[in-house]
């Protein structure tokens, strides 16, 4: 009987999913196991073979730990709001639902065919109205919750209103705006409703806040820094500027000290751990207040080097800085508007980086230096960031090389403040190798004891105080698109409301238009009807119409990461209609216990998540402040590209030089070459004048090419589809041309009659053409060929490249393991009761041990190795023993289980593989009986002979001295002495 893969693998695929194999539940005597995936957003290209690693690698550990008699749930759902629908529905007018589901039921086909153990009926999209309720809900949980420093936990709104209503807010120690005013208890009962709840917008979680954003004209909505790469857009690659809109924000940063701290609590990769840590920057220093000399304005600034106080020869603010426009005068006012135009241009991060590019603007404005009263000139940078520490910087160019730099740029005088050292070349930054000097009262003080002394002073002055401070900014939560979750949000008088719990959720309603309207208004405002549990309450043009009150709705919409931020917690009780989650569920699931991703959301999902985790423990919603135990971020799989080169000349004819490409004088053919002759052309020997050229290309040009005159020419790498390409490497040339009808006309340079093209490892992306599909794989090789070469490609977390060619090797493995069980006449199934041999248990156990090794340690790729040394010593031995074959069986189920479903199914089992318990390894079939020792006379090998295995060394040298062989050897001496190593060698010398 053949291995008929593709039979086998719709077979069980099938039976998985008409019974339901590995639903979870949520009340099992079984210890608990929790295997996530990040889930995807569902691209309308689907999956290519690099999307499934992960996945793999934690269905294999899922059904793993099902064999260890755990109660395992392992779900999959969709992260299913995202801009590429929304655009497709600029584009086409399609609904992004549509296009979403469209998408998703891909996947699933995609997924399906893979053999995954997910429990699909815990499946949740982001999209689904049904799930966001709950994004809706926890957002109101969020705005009706504040932090307080003091129990240092999110408490309800209510215990903050209690206090100001006693006491007013001056013994409040609370997360906050940084501009609060103090207020009594009197004065609280004396506000205005709307006044009361403005201050209350000062200290919720989630608020309403004008703020710096990044704002993307082409998609029509703010980006958090994540979704920014080089200056564009991450989706699509546009320009996105600096501008301030008011916009819903989450206090994350509430949480900054926790988030640092608990990183302690998780098993994840330290570089990822590390990520997090230098994006929430913790630092420690004072802030200082500096007066604007003139005026009322003051200026503080955060520094982490206080000491160097005295070294402060300018100042410079973040060009959005909102004492900018104040404090500038007349004269400088047209060079700075022009800078900050010009700033607005450059994402955050863009200015991060660039540390080159020197540039600023002198305000004309001088600050006063709070100990010697010296004037000190203010001037704007975009090396400074506004949302950063105050916005505002002390710049003191001796200490500081970004400072130094600029000072150098705009011949800003750079005072020298540390003793002995020279600062004639760069800054001086070694904080623990200073000693202070020329700064008054700091002078022969080190680093540590001149930052104590300096804040006590100013603290004195009232212009400073010690500071700990965060480089972590509260996260934007607003988007200015259609496709995401509709706030629970409506104004009256201006101040934000929170739409009741029981008429949630919100839904997004229909538009004829997904682009914002033409009074400038998000997408939402083109909604004429919008939906929910109306009861009392109706919307009409985007206005909640309750008990005869006209309110207007919030447009905008929550941005990309807030459905992924609790889905982990979700997939517990995902059909639950009256609660987020059961307190039965999140009890018994309690947290993830492996969740595998990508490290590319270290500082955006993976931060936000736990951010909500965090927010959610301290309301009593979840058990644990940490969502995670273990995270595994795996590597890419890359794809081979092809490229071809193309080279293109012009030269004029004629008397003209003006280039003119519908002239008869003007000329220009494109060639294709190859490799060999693209890097000559592209080397420094290369010219016109070269007679090389018209030697290798002179078939491919033209005559007038050698009676005309040389304009320019242009060489480039071009991508080529891999599926164009044979086994050889060899381009289908006119399957090319008609991909690229630019090239029709294009001359190709063959060598022995075909074109051969480049190739080189990339990311495997539809824009590079390289993608190689699942399906086309699962069809030719089948879905558990393909699991296993993905894992014996090499360790999960690294990065290896595809090559097709090589699936043959594991696809030849699992023939001959079907062969192992089919040794009876004409390929028949054979498998017996015969007691298995001293080496077939071997076999079996020292596999065993390896595999469940690996697989405890995420060593997949070398389990795969074992498997085929296993299959090949077993048909070596000729096994055909049920008590091997069988748990063998099981072995591999985890890596191929199709394979090992039908083989379980052949053994006689009635029931799924699934759960049948893992094999216990047994050492004592690992222990030698014998030993073969080589003996050696004056170090040279003459014999060998074996001795039993638990000989002792005096046994040992008296069995080899009395053996025939030795005494040949010897012939009659009396040997110097004898070397005995048990278990390896004996050496007789002299």
């Amino acid at each position: 009987m053949t291995y008929d893969f593709r039979k086998i693998e719709e077979k069980w695929q099938k039976f998985w999913a008409e019974n339901q194999t590995f639903k979870a539940e949520n009340n099992s005597q079984k210890e608990k196991f929790y295997v996530l995936d990040m889930f995807p957003y569902p691209s309308g290209a689907g999956l290519h073979v690099g999307h499934p690693l992960g996945y793999i690698a934690s269905d294999i550990y899922a059904r793993y730990k099902r064999h260890k008699g755990f109660n395992v749930l392992h779900p999959m759902g969709y992260d299913s709001f995202g801009l590429p629908a929304e655009q497709y529905a600029i584009q086409t007018g399609q609904h992004p639902a549509i296009t979403t589901e469209t998408n998703i039921n891909r996947y699933r086909e995609q997924l399906d065919k893979i053999g995954f153990s997910f429990d699909w009926s815990r499946e949740v999209r982001t999209s689904d109205p049904s799930y966001y309720k709950w994004t809706q809900w926890i957002f109101i949980q969020l705005f009706n919750s504040w932090y307080n420093k003091d129990t240092d936990k999110a408490e309800d709104i209510s215990s903050l209103i209690a206090i100001f209503e006693k006491e007013g807010n001056q013994s409040v120690n609370a997360v906050c705006d940084e501009d609060v005013a103090a207020f009594s208890a009197a004065d609280w009962k004396a506000f205005t409703a709307k006044e009361q709840q403005e201050v209350l917008l000062q200290y919720r979680l989630t608020y309403l806040a004008e703020t710096e954003v990044n704002w993307c004209p082409a998609l029509g909505t703010v980006l958090a820094n994540d979704e920014i790469v080089n200056g564009v857009s991450e989706r699509g690659g546009h320009p996105v500027i600096r501008k301030k809109m008011t916009q819903w924000s989450m206090r994350i940063s509430a949480y900054a000290q926790r988030l640092l701290d608990d990183l302690t609590m998780v098993d994840w990769p330290q570089p990822l751990k590390d990520s997090q840590t230098n994006w929430i920057g913790r630092s420690e220093g004072a802030e200082v207040t500096f007066r604007v000399k003139g005026r009322e304005e003051v200026i503080d600034v955060f520094t982490t080097r206080p000491d160097t106080i005295f070294g402060v020869s300018f100042m410079t603010l973040a060009p959005e800085h909102e004492l900018v426009a104040k404090i500038t005068t007349s004269e400088q006012k047209e060079e700075v508007e022009a800078y900050i135009a010009a700033t607005a241009k450059r994402s955050e991060r863009d200015r991060m980086a660039d540390v080159k590019t020197i540039t600023g603007a002198f305000t004309g404005a001088f600050a006063e230096h709070p100990f010697s009263k010296e004037p000190i000139p203010i001037w704007i940078g975009d090396y400074v960031l506004a949302g950063y520490g105050t916005g505002a910087v002390m710049s003191v160019p001796c200490g500081d090389q970004r400072d130094y730099d600029f000072a150098k740029h705009f011949n800003i005088p750079i005072p020298n403040i540390f003793d002995g050292v020279d600062i004639s070349e760069e800054a001086f930054a070694d904080k623990e190798k200073t000693v202070i000097a020329n700064s008054d009262f700091l002078n022969g003080l080190p680093y540590k004891k001149a930052v104590k002394r300096v804040i006590f002073e100013l603290e004195k002055l009232e212009q400073g105080t010690g500071k700990i401070n965060y480089r972590l900014r509260d996260a934007v939560f607003s988007r200015q698109r259609y496709w995401g979750e509709p706030f629970p949000v409506y104004y009256v008088d201006g101040m934000p409301q929170m739409i009741r719990a029981e008429h949630l959720p919100i839904v997004l309603p229909e538009v004829e238009k997904y682009l914002p309207t033409e009074t400038g208004e998000p997408p939402l405002g083109n909604a004429t009807v919008w939906a929910w549990d109306v009861k009392k309450s109706a919307v009409v043009n985007n206005q909640l119409i309750d008990h005869k009150t006209v309110f207007p709705l919030e447009l905008n919409t929550m941005p990309g990461w807030a459905g992924s931020s609790y889905y982990f917690n979700r997939y517990m009780d995902p059909n639950n209609k009256e609660e987020v989650f059961s307190q039965e569920a999140i009890n018994y699931w309690q947290d993830v216990d492996l969740y595998i991703g990508g490290s590319e959301h270290a500082t955006g999902h993976l931060l936000y998540s736990r951010f909500w985790q965090k927010f959610l423990f301290d309301k009593g919603i979840v058990p644990k402040p940490e969502f995670a135990k273990k995270l595994i971020n795996q590597g890419m799989i890359t794809g081979t590209s092809a490229f071809v080169y193309r080279y293109v000349l012009n030269w004029y004819t004629g008397d003209s030089e003006e280039w003119d490409s519908k002239s008869e004088n003007n000329h220009q053919v494109t060639l294709i070459v190859s490799k060999k002759y693209y890097k000559w052309l592209n080397s420094e020997e290369y010219s016109l004048d070269n007679n090389l050229v018209i030697d290798v290309l002179g078939d491919h040009i033209p005559d007038s090419f050698h009676n005309g005159r040389f304009r320019s020419s242009d060489i480039a790498l071009i991508h080529a589809d891999v599926s164009f390409l044979n086994a050889s490497d060899e381009l289908d040339i006119e399957a090319f041309k008609k991909w690229r009808p630019e090239y029709e006309d294009a001359k190709f340079v063959l060598e022995d009659g075909k074109y051969v093209v480049g190739r080189e490892v990339e990311k495997m992306s539809k824009s590079k053409y390289n993608v190689v599909s699942p399906d086309n794989i699962c069809q030719e090789y089948g879905a558990d060929s393909l699991r296993l070469y993905e894992m014996f490609l090499g360790p999960l977390e690294q990065s290896k490249p595809w090559n097709t060619a090589g699936i043959t090797g594991v696809h030849s493995f699992l023939k001959k393991m079907w062969r192992l069980f089919h040794g009876g006449d004409e390929g028949a199934f054979l498998v017996t009761d015969a007691e298995p041999t001293a080496d077939n248990l071997k076999t079996l156990h020292k596999t065993i041990k390896k595999v469940e090794e690996d697989i405890e340690n995420f060593s997949f790729n070398t389990s795969v190795s074992t498997f085929m040394i296993a299959v090949n010593e077993l048909s070596a031995q000729k096994c055909s023993s049920k008590a091997i074959l069988e748990p063998l069986t099981i072995l591999v189920s985890p890596y191929a289980p199709h394979i090992a479903e039908e083989l379980w199914s052949k053994l006689g089992h009635a029931t799924s593989i699934v759960t049948a318990p893992f094999p216990k390894f047994e050492g004592k079939y690992l222990v030698e009986s014998s030993k073969e020792y080589p003996i050696s006379f004056n170090g040279k090998v003459r014999f060998k002979l074996e001795l039993p295995a638990d000989l002792s060394k005096e046994e040992i040298e008296a069995a080899v001295m009395t053996h025939d062989k030795t005494q040949e050897q010897l012939q009659g001496r009396t040997p110097k002495k004898v070397i005995v190593v048990p278990g390896k060698i004996v050496n007789i010398v002299g």
